[in-house]
């Protein structure tokens, strides 16, 4: 069991549990049943080909490679520790490119990389790129939106685009963000929400109420998705 730990903690065998798990992803991504809601809002950014930022909830992270359909890269902020490395493995097998930090506030005054982060982003953004993160990790709590993805939208102009991808047949972890784990031969929703629009002007005073917006936003998005695969979110 020891040999078990030790080998996967190195970092032969992160690659091969993310290579597992991207070949998971796909199988369930094959047997499963889709039904796309509002998918015309990423259509619409896809063919404008300016950059936007997409944010799901790191619960529902899991299947939300198959929500993509390139060949436009999509760069995923992941965390520079804890499960950071493992989906950073299995992402890199869908064709995404990965860009390590946080843009929650503690983490970018604590670690320079977040900072670093932070100014990638906005540059990718800028550069007509589009970029994916959850917006409640690496730390929650869950279902919480940081103010670094308002931050990031201010700074970058990039409109923001709520997204939520679920399978009806899965199982619950026991973790902070209550993790979902899709499992095949079902039936799944991916559910798109309005883009949204940060003034690049949005002062203090107004950026909490923003990022409430932004929330709340989300939040709906993912309770839809969980009534049309018939679950509780």
């Amino acid at each position: 069991m020891a040999l078990g730990k030790r080998f996967f903690g190195t970092p032969l065998g992160r690659a091969l549990i993310g290579f597992s798990a991207a070949q998971y992803v796909r199988l369930v991504d094959l047997t499963t049943t889709w039904q796309v809601t509002n998918g015309n809002f990423l259509d619409n950014l896809l063919a404008q080909g300016t950059g936007f930022i997409l944010i799901t909830w790191h619960g529902s992270l899991m299947m939300t490679p198959v929500g993509w359909p390139g060949p436009k890269s999509l760069h995923v902020l992941v965390s520079r520790h804890g499960d950071g490395e493992l989906v950073a493995h299995a992402m890199t097998r869908f064709g995404m490119v990965m860009v390590r930090g946080s843009t929650h506030r503690e983490d970018r005054d604590q670690d320079k990389g977040g900072a670093v982060a932070m100014r990638k982003l906005v540059a990718l953004l800028k550069d007509g790129q589009a970029v994916a993160l959850t917006p409640d990790g690496p730390r929650g709590p869950a279902r919480s939106l940081s103010g670094g993805v308002v931050t990031l939208a201010r700074l970058s102009g990039a409109p923001i685009l709520p997204v939520t991808i679920l399978t009806a047949r899965h199982r619950l972890l026991r973790s902070w963000d209550h993790f979902r784990v899709a499992l095949p031969f079902s039936k799944g929703a991916m559910v798109f929400g309005e883009p949204i629009i940060v003034d690049r002007l949005l002062d203090d005073d107004r950026k909490e109420a923003k990022r409430l917006e932004v929330e709340v936003a989300l939040n709906a998005v993912a309770d839809q998705a969980h009534h049309l695969v018939g679950s509780g979110a």
